[in-house]
């Protein structure tokens, strides 16, 4: 099993600096199975970058993404030589607008979520989720797999499930907080296990002993969660995961992160 991993759309945010860098990435993982490719979440969509599918004037007032062409999941996935096609899985972290904006791009691909994140994001009742969900990204009626809260334990998470038509070496682990469904993806690798977190945290100073996180990332975390008790408390195990050494733990957004697995922040 090969592991890529993808900048699918870089943000430089109004006041960033305040937040530990100037500009994020979003990390996605494109992953050869004998299942075929299996994307984990997919960045801004190429209707998101052309203004065929635009998004909300605030997130790109504010949030300023670069909307490069070049950095859309499709066309990382063609510039590896294979076909939209052949991404035959996306197993999301959540369902906002910048990790599953790339959905129309794989229409026959069956979506992975879990099902609390699905039923927030197709029936919005927060004002504040209204920005955050785009019913434009599932307009075309994915093929959508969702996970109750049950299943088994893992490194002690529980609830944690194998995916529908797919292998023990990928795994959906509840990490709940940021959003109502919020989810982590566990990949086997050679070396141990690989967790993409999402957006459970957003800098490494927030899983690293010692270490402390700009506190105006923080407090836009605490603002955007409708759980924050529950994003804490996930925070809290997600270091202690950090420090096994079989064990490598990577967020959505961190450049650091990405560029530390060979990426390049453009």
């Amino acid at each position: 099993m090969r592991i890529h991993h993808l900048n699918c759309a870089t943000m430089c945010p109004v006041g960033g600096k305040f937040f530990g860098c100037e500009c994020m990435v979003c990390h996605c993982l494109l992953i050869e199975t004998d299942a075929g490719l299996v994307l984990v979440d997919t960045g801004l969509g190429e209707g998101s970058v052309n203004g065929e599918r635009p998004l909300p004037l605030g997130f790109r007032k504010i949030v300023r993404p670069k909307l490069d062409p070049a950095q859309t999941a499709l066309a990382q996935v063609r510039d590896l030589g294979y076909s939209p096609d052949d991404v035959r899985h996306i197993v999301l972290t959540h369902l906002d607008l910048d990790h599953g904006g790339g959905l129309p791009d794989f229409p026959k691909a069956a979506v992975h979520v879990h099902a609390r994140e699905k039923d927030a994001a197709l029936g919005v009742t927060r004002a504040a989720d209204k920005t955050r969900y785009l019913a434009q990204h599932w307009a075309h009626q994915p093929s959508w797999r969702t996970y109750e809260a049950s299943g088994e334990r893992w490194q002690g998470f529980d609830a944690v499930r194998q995916l529908d038509g797919l292998g023990p070496e990928i795994l959906l682990i509840p990490l709940h907080g940021h959003s109502e469904g919020h989810c982590g993806v566990a990949v086997q690798t050679d070396q141990g296990w690989l967790l993409h977190a999402g957006d459970a945290y957003f800098h490494r100073a927030e899983i690293r002993p010692g270490q402390r996180a700009p506190a105006a990332l923080k407090a836009f975390q605490r603002l955007l969660c409708p759980d924050n008790r529950a994003r804490l408390h996930n925070q809290q195990r997600l270091r202690q995961l950090a420090s096994e050494p079989t064990i490598e733990v990577i967020c959505s957004h961190d450049p650091a992160e990405f560029e530390a697995v060979g990426g390049m922040v453009e």
